[in-house]
């Protein structure tokens, strides 16, 4: 007796974890069915995510090997490819659905695993309850990835305790470097970090000073509104005492005009306004202003692919994840996202919970105002006390010639059963 198949997709931004949360579903799928016949069959992922199944382009992923599958564990990118495809309401995008059903019947579907952030948790809700609707009752969970750590509801979102390790190393690295130069040369150093609306990832930055003066110096954040004239009495007051500044700042930054500091404006995108260059504005001003020379890092997808610094906690926990959504699956889970519940600090502990996904679906998490400094400059003892079990422990890559030595799955797609789609 073989049990229903599930699907997997890989949904928004990718992470350097993500596709260790792919590698514990994988294998825990493969060893109920064996274990416990009947409880699920195979598991198809989605090429580009959600994509896949529209354009029934469907990968088995029982054609890769154990080996292989457990070194997606140490794997960045996604391995599956994914996708920030938005299913529409179903008055205008019916047949979108019904494909979907089509695809699922076809290859007896009835598990569904969409792994993303709060869009992609409003989009699983989305999917669930729409085929319910047209008559196709699906068991979708919600897996939590995102680096920008917004999610609610969750201690954490897998990714997030990686970047937070990369970007606090960089900084201090960085931090390094300007101060041996700073007598002479650079004064001023700026590291954008990504976050969206939320400052989570800059935060993080102030990971790397462990006493005063150490870099970074400031941190800007989407939370506290950005005062252009204070902000340069700070970076000058820094200056004159410590010989330098270094700014870690969010790319997402607010000031009384809005929150697309140093974005380009529509006029100049095809479609959208696009998150970024906050950093560039930062510098120009201060050069503008206090005339002194910058350097700049734009991090960008280094910070979010880097899995040769990833967190040992964030690869754990990640992978964890995969083997609970199979468990709570093949229990009777539907509609609900699975999440990390802090049980202490010190030593760190935790467990795995779940919500449902109404409770998450499109809901984004800001930096609470007990984690950020009273002059909105850096980062409070309660916001390190929880950032830093994320970053702790190290879970290296195999090396190879000197270079991490990552892989890529075949990928096989299935013999397609259905007429073309075209979304």
């Amino acid at each position: 007796m073989t049990g229903r198949n599930a699907f997997y997709a890989q949904s928004g931004g990718v992470t350097a974890v993500i596709n260790a949360t792919a590698c514990g579903l994988i294998q825990e799928a493969r060893r109920l069915r064996l274990q416990q016949p009947g409880s699920i069959g195979k598991v198809y992922a989605g090429h580009d995510g959600i994509l896949g199944a529209l354009t029934e382009e469907l990968i088995d992923t029982d054609l890769e090997s154990d080996a292989d599958i457990a070194r997606l564990r140490y794997t960045p990118g996604g391995a599956f490819g994914s996708s920030r495809y938005h299913l529409g309401p179903l008055a205008t995008h019916r047949r979108h659905f019904e494909r979907l059903i089509e695809v699922f019947r076809a290859y007896d579907i009835g598990y569904v695993f969409i792994n993303g952030g709060d869009g992609s948790m409003g989009a699983a809700w989305h999917l669930s309850q729409t085929l319910a609707e047209l008559g196709y009752p699906l068991q979708v969970i919600g897996l939590p990835k995102t680096v920008d750590n917004d999610l609610v509801l969750t201690d954490t979102c897998p990714g997030f305790g990686s970047v937070a390790k990369y970007v606090a190393t960089s900084m201090r690295e960085a931090g390094f470097d300007v101060a041996s130069m700073a007598r002479t040369s650079t004064r001023i150093f700026i590291l954008e970090a990504m976050g969206r609306h939320a400052g989570w990832i800059a935060a993080a930055a102030g990971l790397a000073s462990g006493h005063e003066g150490e870099p970074p110096h400031l941190l800007l954040f989407p939370e506290v509104r950005f005062d252009a004239e204070r902000f340069l009495a700070r970076v000058e007051a820094c200056v004159q005492r410590f010989g330098y500044c270094t700014i870690a700042a969010a790319e997402g930054l607010c000031d009384e005009g809005g929150c697309a500091i140093g974005a380009l404006p529509q006029s100049e995108l095809p479609s959208h306004t696009q998150a970024g260059g906050v950093g560039r504005y930062i510098a120009e001003l201060i050069h503008a202003r206090l005339g002194y020379k910058y350097h700049l890092a734009l991090a960008d997808y280094l910070q979010r692919a880097a899995r040769h610094l990833a967190s040992g906690t964030d690869v754990e926990q990640a992978h964890a994840l995969g083997v609970a959504a199979v468990d709570r699956a093949v229990a009777g889970g539907r509609d609900i996202m699975l999440t990390l519940h802090r049980l202490a600090d010190r030593p760190y502990r935790w467990e795995i919970g779940e919500v449902p996904l109404t409770a998450v679906a499109n809901r984004e998490r800001r930096m609470p105002a007990e984690f950020i400094a009273a002059d909105g400059f850096h980062i409070t003892d309660i916001c390190r006390a929880y950032l830093q079990p994320l970053i702790e422990g190290e879970d290296p890559p195999p090396f190879r010639d000197g270079l991490p030595d990552y892989m890529h799955l075949g990928n096989h797609r299935v013999p397609r059963r259905l007429q073309a789609f075209l979304p």
